[in-house]
């Protein structure tokens, strides 16, 4: 049974690669922001976003992109058969969250993310992202490395190129993240 993690900060192409490797390994996609925001940019409750997750990470199979909270997070590399984690410089997820804004306020987002069509605020947008860079990424760095030592397969991605070579070896039509892609 496969079950893939794909961690990562925000507007990486954390997304777009999971839903094109979703979709040629056959596997069920799960879209961790559709869990945790409702429609306001605001988080569900938390007993229910534990709730949705448990039951999605308990599957057999899975592809799994996104944050969520910390614990959430432990959880699913622990299940995970695979983890990917996409580790660009700060101001890479800034540049690329600047594309995916201009492309939401001018109607070409393609896949907005948790699918909501209303844009999130610019200014939080980019607190999520330093937060994420400054408290989150250690974190995860950290379990990446504890999930190595343990033999899980650990891809990590340190650029937009890496991004790419890592679609083409695996046969993906990955386009660089960003306004495109919707991630």
């Amino acid at each position: 049974m496969t079950r893939i993690a794909i961690l990562g900060n925000a507007a990486g192409g954390k997304s777009t690669l999971a839903r094109q490797l979703a979709g040629k390994r056959g596997l069920p996609y799960f879209e961790i922001d559709s869990l945790y925001w409702q429609p306001d940019w605001s988080a569900v409750p938390g007993d229910i976003y534990e709730r949705k997750h448990a039951e999605i990470v308990g599957k057999a199979e899975w592809i799994v992109d996104g944050g969520g909270d910390v614990a959430s997070v432990r959880d699913r590399v622990e299940r995970a058969t695979e983890i990917i984690l996409v580790d660009m410089p700060l101001w890479v997820h800034f540049w690329l969250a600047a594309e995916r804004q201009m492309a939401w306020s001018n109607g070409t987002i393609r896949n907005p993310p948790a699918g909501i069509r209303d844009m999130p605020p610019t200014g939080r947008l980019f607190e999520i992202i330093w937060t994420i860079d400054r408290e989150w990424m250690p974190e995860l760095r950290a379990l990446c490395d504890a999930q190595a030592a343990k033999g899980k397969i650990v891809t990590r991605l340190n650029s937009i190129d890496d991004l790419n070579a890592f679609a083409s070896t695996h046969g993906l039509p990955f386009a660089s993240p960003g306004a495109e892609s919707g991630e």
